[in-house]
């Protein structure tokens, strides 16, 4: 059993274990796949919650400011607020390798190796342990659904695809998906799959158990559900049906059917009923095409004729009602097991505020997602196969009409403008992130801008 640090003091200010963590956690924090501000200098860091889950493991809310001027109303600088689970030690260990933040040289911990918990097995097991045995540790409350019991002892192993979160998967029965970046409010990917069970939607795993936080604000930080373990995600079947040259019309199709299985099941889990305010939605994708414009050059040249997308919402059919939705439907974002589709991920765009990601939109916008996802997959393979993408966009349309009444493709003013919107959105995410994959959104920037359709 490895020396762990003593137990935190309740003498020690917030500010004292900040001064004793922050050296290694700003230099950790920027090099993290899930860490937002990597095209924001790190201007300060707070700590705004420590707790020990138990021994030899701290759990932190950090707020990460990238501005020197406070918000009004006294609010802390522009930033984020950051979950963190360290795990600390007398003695450093050369197992911990990626792991490890670094060694503390002074305050509350000096002495101690730092390292991020979720890497150690050990740990891991506790978290579940917490998981399986409802109750509180500081500010943190654990809850658990009673009808589905969690075996103990499950192996964990820490998922390496993960960017914007991490997640557990233990003996391959169960997923914990740790929520990095923690805004106030009941997160989504609780949230909706709660609520989707209770309507017996079973495109949607159920969760589990989950943990949440009342201090510094009320939070979601983490959801366990069961894992799939024999599923596939569409990401992974479309790129291996395009390297083997195989069709993939009938799994779009039954794709499209899933979607609208979760959008009916959606509208009457959360009843809205409200009339699409596409003036409103016009406004906001036209600000956010300014804003992307002002930080990507490339898409300057575009501009007036992507607000002309924008502009027509006002004028073109209103479309079905607003409702809850995904948010960020891709292919990514959905598993196939056996004949079936599943939805997962909930959470929405990360980037987007919590208040946005769960108020009511309308459907077309998680079928924009879903049908920009099949070209950003055909434009893997060289050379390029539009009529593939082409095929999929129709098939998925198409099965969604037959399960929801109504068909994406008659919605034709609609549909562009949330195309567009989205691959305005891609722009923004590839420039930050993965500057080799910018031309994929450009090409479909360039075609909805030219050609307008």
């Amino acid at each position: 059993m490895p020396k762990t640090a003593p137990p935190c003091s309740r003498r020690t200010s917030l500010a004292e274990h900040m001064a004793s963590l922050g050296p290694l956690l700003r230099e950790w924090l920027p090099r993290q796949r899930w860490f937002a501000g990597k095209d924001r200098p790190v201007a300060d860091l707070g700590l705004l919650s420590m707790t020990e889950l138990f021994p030899g493991c701290l759990h932190l809310l950090v707020h990460a400011g990238h501005g020197t001027v406070p918000a009004p109303g006294g609010a802390p600088p522009a930033g984020d607020c950051y979950q963190l689970l360290l795990g600390v030690r007398a003695q450093p260990s050369p197992r911990l390798g990626r792991a490890l933040i670094g060694q503390v040289s002074e305050g509350s911990l000096a002495g101690m190796t730092v390292y991020d918990a979720l890497h150690d097995p050990r740990l891991a097991q506790l978290l579940l342990e917490r998981l399986r045995r409802p109750g509180g540790a500081g500010p943190l409350r654990f809850e658990a659904d009673p009808s589905r019991p969690v075996p103990a002892r499950l192996v964990p192993r820490l998922l390496d695809a993960e960017q914007s979160n991490s997640s557990l998967v233990y003996g391959d029965e169960f997923i914990l998906k740790v929520f990095r970046r923690v805004q106030p409010g009941v997160n989504p990917d609780l949230e909706v799959p709660g609520a989707l069970a209770r309507q017996g939607c079973g495109r949607v795993p159920a969760p589990v158990a989950w943990f949440r936080t009342s201090h510094p604000f009320e939070a979601t930080l983490g959801v366990l559900q069961p894992f799939l373990h024999d599923a596939c995600d569409g990401w992974t079947l479309a790129l291996d049906a395009l390297a083997a040259g195989d069709d993939f019309t009938a799994q779009a199709r039954e794709l499209g059917r899933a979607t609208a299985d979760v959008h009916l099941a959606l509208a009457a889990a959360f009843p809205a009923g409200t009339a699409a305010e596409n003036g409103r939605t016009a406004t906001a994708m036209t600000e956010r095409l300014t804003a992307a414009a002002h930080s990507v050059p490339a898409l300057q040249p575009h501009v007036a004729r992507l607000r002309g997308a924008f502009a027509a919402l006002t004028t073109c059919d209103a479309g079905p009602p607003a409702q809850r939705i995904h948010g960020d439907l891709h292919l990514g974002q959905v598993l196939r097991a056996g004949r079936n589709w599943f939805v997962i991920d909930f959470e929405g765009e990360p980037s987007r505020p919590l208040s946005e990601r769960r108020s009511a939109h309308s459907p077309v916008r998680d079928i924009a997602g879903m049908l920009r996802s099949f070209d950003y997959a055909a434009r893997q393979r060289r050379p390029w196969r539009p009529e593939w993408a082409r095929r999929c966009r129709e098939a998925y349309c198409a099965g969604y009409a037959a399960r929801a009444g109504w068909d994406p493709r008659k919605k034709h003013g609609l549909l562009r403008a949330y195309e567009t919107d989205r691959a305005v959105y891609e722009v923004l995410y590839e420039a930050r992130h993965r500057p080799d994959w910018l031309p994929v959104p450009m090409a479909a920037i360039e075609r909805l801008a030219v050609r307008g359709d």
